[in-house]
């Protein structure tokens, strides 16, 4: 075998992030996010479709930046969203935003350890070793995982339901699929 056509075969068998060229870019195709509250009567879960994402790879690094709109999380009642953007200041702040920067090198990895900037409810809060499982399907890089994110990390002050106040924890659930654009 000549050795083009041998280095063709090896370029054809990488997987498809470790073949990232410089300025190579990245776009959120899918998503679901999904928080969880908490409180002694009831449980409640939140969901979007709506978050929108970029990646940008130049010099071994790559940027991330997710948004989604606040207002385009849906628990079922209409009346307790309303309720959620109130007290997330969501009409003075609308759009949750969510940065990190990875080595272009870990994104051929099972496991992303990424340290997060979430930027909600008019506060940012940092997350330091968030880890997302990620599976290379051809082309399409399916990443999930949970952001450990508080009320009191975004100084929200907790709703109460017959004044018992919900709990301080709000995970968020991620299930993204990234591709190359």
């Amino acid at each position: 075998m000549k050795k083009p056509a041998l280095l063709a075969i090896l370029l054809l068998t990488l997987p498809a992030f470790s073949q990232v060229a410089p300025g190579q870019t990245w776009i959120l195709d899918q998503s679901t996010l999904s928080y969880h509250m908490s409180h002694p009567m009831h449980e409640v879960d939140g969901i979007s479709h709506g978050a929108r994402g970029k990646g940008v790879c130049h010099d071994g690094q790559c940027d991330f930046l997710i948004a989604a709109p606040v207002k385009s999380f849906d628990s079922g009642d209409s009346n307790r969203d309303l309720h959620m953007i109130q007290t997330t200041r969501g009409a003075q702040f609308p759009i949750i935003q969510v940065r990190f920067r990875l080595a272009q090198a870990s994104l051929a990895s099972p496991i992303l350890d990424c340290d997060l900037e979430v930027q909600f409810a008019g506060n940012t809060a940092h997350y330091a070793h968030v880890q997302f499982h990620h599976v290379i399907e051809g082309t399409a890089h399916h990443i999930t995982g949970v952001v450990p994110a508080t009320l009191s990390d975004f100084k929200i002050d907790p709703p109460s339901f017959l004044t018992i106040p919900i709990k301080n924890d709000i995970p968020v659930r991620v299930d993204m699929v990234w591709h190359p654009s």
